[in-house]
């Protein structure tokens, strides 16, 4: 893997940080505690986008925070006009300004959850057989308890750093597009408040196996970009007892057919190169033989299609577009008039999303087929993996969990990264927080993350903010 130069971080500086002790496995200790607190109580404000409120949240934070002694001058809840619950809290913890401050990020926000489809409440923070279950467990309010409690440790420990630290929990991550955004709401309407030279950001963690041993752990650096497009058949209809083969439901069926055995090009960038370069050393066998065989130029295709049945690894080296709804029909006795369907694609970094559009348009191969995309592809561009930001993630991730390799990442989903990366604050996903094969349940049903996973997590990320931030 290719680390663009830059200054590294001072010996000194490093083992500052490093010569703490490994995170305890057992517990909880006093800082595991005061971590639970401040989580369970988010956990169990509701902040979905239908009952909830993010500036319920927010406030509460807020009160967490001015409790540990950041003064109110620097604790701002921004509420955008019109989104009455859509609050973002910006805290700022001083350091010297040395340096351009360092941004952590995470969303307030969550997806939905209906209690009659969860075996627990969604919004009561359970614990049982060593995980936490709820909505937000992992996505995204364990980084943000995480973030506010080191906040509060960093002040009482009476932490000069050499950059500004600046914690912004905002709302709307998890509705694309939404115009509530609380990062593009206050990047456009406070941008000095969250200036800085990079940020963390959730979208990257560590991976176990089965038997919750760790695998590898991940540092993200660039996403995929998220485009729904809608397409649409409509027809005269009629009397069903009287049947045509012009039908809206056949057209539009066929079509997404032939979009369901269509793949889109190969191809890697950087971060994904070096991500099977790294997960070819870790893995065994033909997997391993086949992630080698990838990197070769070109490509071999018996390799690529072995790869590709695993649809991390297909989602990883090209653009996907999968319908995810569908709606047909008027009646149980009429022809149809309309056959409508979402189609959700993610488009690789540096890809032409009009050349995309062409694609379904060709791959469809029907002109019944009306394709309007439902909104704008947010373009973002990747952040670069420097020494500066490598360096210091992989000795504290080397101290926590000896022989636990590191892995670069693309994220193939989507987060607010990608619009900090557009304004030159570029912004790395990384939690230090491992999760299950199955991924935890995030945006499903019974979410929860292990709960030595949150604590290793918030002991991570306390020391590798302090090292990013040049602490003392």
């Amino acid at each position: 893997m290719h680390i663009p130069p830059s200054i590294s971080l001072p010996f000194a500086s490093l083992c500052l940080v490093l010569c703490i002790g490994p995170a305890q496995a057992q517990g909880p200790t006093p800082a595991q505690q005061a971590l639970r607190t401040i989580y369970k109580e988010l956990v169990e404000i509701n902040t979905t986008d239908s009952t909830g409120s993010c500036t319920a949240a927010g406030e509460a934070m807020r009160v967490h925070l001015r409790a540990g002694g950041i003064p109110d001058a620097d604790l701002q809840l921004l509420v955008p006009p019109g989104g009455p619950k859509k609050g973002n809290l910006v805290a700022r913890l001083r350091g010297t300004g040395s340096k351009k401050p360092i941004l952590l990020l995470a969303h307030l926000d969550v997806v939905e959850a209906k209690r009659g489809d969860w075996l627990r409440d969604p919004f009561k923070l359970i614990e049982e057989d060593g995980y936490f279950y709820a909505r937000g467990a992992s996505d995204d309010k364990a980084m943000a308890a995480v973030f506010i409690d080191n906040l509060i440790r960093y002040k009482r420990e009476g932490l000069r750093a050499e950059r500004d630290i600046i914690l912004a929990l905002t709302c709307d991550e998890e509705i694309i597009p939404s115009k509530f955004n609380g990062v593009e709401f206050l990047l456009k309407h406070h941008r000095p408040l969250i200036d800085a030279e990079f940020a963390l950001n959730e979208g990257a963690g560590g991976l176990l196996d089965k038997d919750g041993k760790p695998v590898r752990m991940a540092i993200q650096a660039g996403e995929k970009v998220f485009l729904t497009y809608t397409l649409e058949v409509t027809n005269r209809g009629g009397h069903s007892s009287v049947p045509v083969k012009d039908n809206a439901i056949y057209h539009l069926s066929g079509g997404l057919a032939r979009l369901g055995a269509f793949d889109f090009p190969f191809r890697l960038s950087d971060t994904t190169r070096a991500y099977f370069e790294r997960l070819s050393t870790i893995e065994i066998g033909q997997v391993a033989a086949d992630m080698k065989a990838i990197l070769r130029n070109p490509p071999d295709p018996e390799a690529l299609a072995r790869l590709s049945q695993t649809a991390a690894h297909n989602a990883t080296v090209r653009t996907t577009c999968v319908a995810t709804m569908v709606d047909a029909g008027h009646a149980t006795n009429a022809l149809p008039q309309r056959a409508r369907a979402t189609v959700n694609c993610r488009i690789l970094p540096g890809e032409s999303v009009d050349e995309v559009q062409k694609t379904l348009v060709r791959v469809l191969a029907n002109d019944n087929i009306k394709i309007t995309p439902a909104g704008e592809a947010t373009l973002s561009p990747p952040p670069p993996l420097t020494r500066d930001i490598l360096v210091p993630f992989e000795a504290v991730s080397a101290q926590m969990w000896p022989g636990v390799p590191v892995v670069p990442t693309m994220l193939v989903a989507a987060t607010d990264s990608r619009f900090l990366n557009n304004v030159g604050i570029w912004s790395y996903g990384m939690s230090g927080m491992f999760r299950d094969p199955d991924g935890g349940g995030v945006h499903g049903l019974n979410e929860r993350i292990r709960i030595r996973s949150l604590y290793e997590g918030h002991e991570f990320l306390y020391r590798v903010v302090k090292l990013y931030a040049g602490g003392k």
